[in-house]
């Protein structure tokens, strides 16, 4: 094992992204609190809370504003309630045995923060003197510059008070790659003293991964999923993307899988109008890659809707088959070290499947555990035929519970976007 893993209770858990506004008709942490033993039932292990700070007025877009234009970085938003109430719930969650990250924005603020007033050097500078966007289409927001030593000891404090105050166990940082990548290696170094933490960076720079964070997205195998769904790309490009993004990733921190989250949902599509036939399939294959996947908030609840990113819009909750689906596939996670998360869990082997551009087939493996996924990334009837000596042996399909005894030489016939795992007994 490398040195420097992420904290061990990560090793087999799945991350939550709670969209707090648009969860329930209140928005708040009290009406949310109600939501807590389902998703307990459904296994996710560290609940990722968007940003809760109190929402910039001037330049604000739409009714409600972006998440991410922070007015006040030591605030609670009073929408959702109060910092007493955020505090009971982070322990709440702690006592169901589940984690708490809050997103944190660091590039940039709102443009009526208080520290345009107080602390004017904090930010970078137009042409005329004026503070200024990061990038103009991002026009509620004013771009801080991390020059300035000052600002870095700021925002260090103030992740430090959130960690102090109310006992969460870490970050997951937004647009983390337009902030040096120092001042995250410094950051860390603080966090740490006041308690071990899990840092998530919205990025896919892997020198994040050296002593600031321990995850970065995957952005590239997402959209090789999209692709396939749309029939511009094949099985065949999504084994070389895999192999690629996987077999070159630092061995002693993990990926993020996900087939949606906040600003997918938003901007491109929920993930039943992007996948569609292919949904769990692609729900299948991100679980079990080697990374550690994600679950936004309704995608249990087959959202089918994009949220509004700025005003007011309720998720549906509702019984639907996509619960049963992840919770299955988390439990799975948990229960089997071979898909256990990044290092701690085994490699991905490739299995021919005589049928490359239609089907993949891949184990995974560690001491007595594995698991075996064969997948149909086509809307087509397909063949899979494997022949490997590492397959013989009894498994059972963790969806249907069907037994199946493989020999080294064996042949499947897929139905479209048909997926099995079948899990070694």
């Amino acid at each position: 094992m490398p040195k420097n893993l992420p904290l061990e209770w990560s090793k087999d858990l799945t991350i939550y992204e709670v969209n707090l506004r648009q969860y329930t008709k209140s928005g708040t942490f009290k009406e949310f609190e109600e939501h807590l033993p389902r998703l307990e039932k459904l296994g996710v292990g560290i609940l990722w809370f968007m940003p809760l700070q109190p929402i910039g007025e001037k330049e604000r877009k739409g009714t409600l504003g972006s998440y991410y234009s922070i007015k006040d970085y030591l605030a609670i938003d009073p929408l959702y309630g109060t910092m007493d109430e955020f505090i009971a719930l982070v322990r709440k969650i702690h006592n169901m045995g589940m984690y708490v990250i809050l997103d944190w924005v660091a590039n940039h603020t709102a443009w009526d923060n208080e520290l345009v007033k107080s602390n004017r050097n904090f930010y970078t500078s137009n042409e005329l003197g004026g503070v200024k966007p990061p990038f103009p289409e991002w026009a509620d927001v004013i771009e801080l510059d991390y020059s300035n030593s000052e600002l870095r000891d700021y925002m260090t404090s103030a992740m430090k008070y959130w960690l102090e105050k109310t006992d969460i166990d870490g970050f997951r940082c937004d647009m983390a790659n337009l902030v040096p990548t120092d001042f995250w290696q410094d950051a860390r170094k603080e966090l740490d003293k006041v308690k071990p933490v899990f840092m998530l960076a919205e990025a896919e720079q892997k020198e994040l991964l050296k002593s600031a964070f321990d995850a970065i997205y995957n952005w590239n195998i997402f959209h090789t999923m999209d692709d396939i769904a749309k029939g511009e790309k094949s099985a065949w490009d999504l084994s070389g993307m895999i192999d690629h993004e996987i077999h070159q990733f630092p061995s002693h921190a993990y990926q993020m899988m996900f087939i949606s989250n906040h600003d997918e949902n938003s901007w491109n599509g929920s993930e039943l109008e992007r996948l569609g036939y292919g949904l769990e399939t692609f729900g299948v294959l991100y679980f079990t890659l080697t990374g550690m996947p994600l679950i936004y908030s309704g995608q249990e609840a087959g959202l089918w809707k994009r949220l509004s990113f700025f005003d007011k819009d309720e998720i549906e909750w509702k019984e639907d088959k996509m619960f049963n689906f992840y919770s299955k596939l988390v439990a799975l996670k948990k229960k089997n070290e071979a898909l256990w998360n990044g290092p701690y869990g085994g490699h991905l082997i490739w299995l021919e499947t005589g049928n490359g551009a239609h089907t993949i087939a891949y184990i995974r493996e560690k001491g007595n555990s594995r698991v075996l996924v064969i997948l149909n990334l086509s809307g087509q009837e397909q063949f899979a035929h494997l022949h490997d000596t590492r397959l013989e042996g009894y498994y059972s399909e963790i969806f249907t519970d069907e037994k199946y005894t493989i020999f080294d030489d064996y042949y499947f016939r897929l139905k479209p976007w048909e997926y099995l795992v079948l899990e070694a007994l």
